[in-house]
């Protein structure tokens, strides 16, 4: 296919005009959302590149997205954020965007500097991925561009945000549990550290309190500092029958430490995480987990900011994007009957 593919040539294949096709790419009025969306994905298939260059100096846009990550969900043991935004930089492509990644380090958000590509103009909407300070969110409140939070939010902020339904995921696997006969179960997470695992350590209390299981706060386990740097996780006397954990990593380093302390996963207990990242699979037992849709995540969040791009007063509030329960090997029934065992369940 040539190179130097035109609008006209997009307009020739679907049977429409170049203008058509020209409000479809550009998010203008007059084209239906069905229409925009096709044309896009010929557009794609062709190749078609914006000359943003002409674009930005006439429209006075720069036709880049900033995409936010803080420096500690980006180590080489933390790929869930950065598949995040390969998602996003992929999609923003389809819109004629590019997605500028930037690192917020911890140097910065303590001294609450601006990040360039906001103070030098470089880009025309913000994407913050993973929890940020609260006096960093003041920061990026008060950014005059359109701006969308991805995997957590913050009541105090006037900024929209796009989740994974963390409440619901957690409730539903420490039903699971419940349902396995599993009464003594221990959530391990700071609750002080993320928005998510508040909303987590939420689901499985709901999904407790329904089943008449009193909480015991020595089932409450740390397993981070406020910084989010990981602590030696202790575990509890007498041990739980099962862990819920907030994410899969945690329950990758729970289960070594069990291992390191004679226990057998899931013979002496059972673990399931949260997220169905590289850990659910490291781990051994291979992890019972909640599913993240990442794709539906990214999806999500650029569709927000484009339409937020052209209409800067758009609000669509907090987007709970749906997961689902991955079974694995990591759960044991504690029942006679071990034949209630349910299989992938929306979450």
């Amino acid at each position: 296919m040539k190179n130097n593919v035109t609008m006209r040539d997009i307009a020739m294949k679907l049977g429409v005009s170049s203008v058509t096709v020209s409000k479809a790419l550009g998010d203008k009025e007059g084209v239906s959302d069905e229409l925009k969306a096709k044309i896009k994905q010929v557009a794609a298939e062709m190749n078609y590149r914006y000359n943003t260059a002409a674009k930005s100096m006439k429209e006075g846009l720069s036709y880049n997205i900033g995409v936010i990550i803080p420096e500690r969900f980006t180590g080489l043991a933390q790929s869930f954020y950065l598949r995040i935004y390969q998602h996003i930089s992929s999609l923003l492509d389809s819109y004629g965007y590019y997605g500028i990644l930037n690192i917020l380090n911890s140097e910065d958000e303590e001294q609450l500097n601006l990040p360039r590509i906001y103070s030098e103009k470089k880009v025309d909407g913000i994407i913050v991925i993973g929890q940020i300070s609260k006096e960093y969110i003041e920061v990026i409140e008060n950014m005059d561009l359109p701006k969308i939070f991805t995997d957590f939010y913050d009541e105090h902020a006037d900024i929209d945000s796009v989740i994974t339904d963390n409440f619901y995921g957690s409730y539903e696997i420490t039903n699971y549990l419940i349902r396995n006969g599993h009464r003594d179960i221990a959530y391990v997470g700071n609750l002080h550290s993320t928005s998510s695992i508040q909303d987590r350590f939420l689901g499985y209390y709901k999904s407790l309190l329904e089943h008449d299981i009193p909480l015991n706060n020595n089932y409450i386990i740390n397993d981070r500092d406020k910084r989010g740097k990981y602590i030696d996780i202790e575990i509890p006397t007498p041990l739980p029958s099962a862990f819920v954990c907030n994410c899969d990593q945690v329950a990758y380093l729970l289960t070594d430490k069990l291992k390191s302390m004679g226990y057998n996963v899931p013979a002496d207990c059972s673990v399931v995480g949260f997220d169905n990242d590289i850990y659910a699979t490291l781990t051994s037992p291979s992890l019972t987990t909640v599913e993240v849709d990442i794709e539906q995540m990214a999806t999500t969040s650029v569709n927000s900011i484009m339409q937020k791009v052209t209409q800067p007063n758009k609000r669509f509030g907090r987007v709970l994007v749906q997961g689902k329960i991955v079974y694995r090997d990591s759960v044991r029934s504690l029942n006679e009957n071990h034949g209630d065992k349910v299989q992938s369940i929306v979450v």
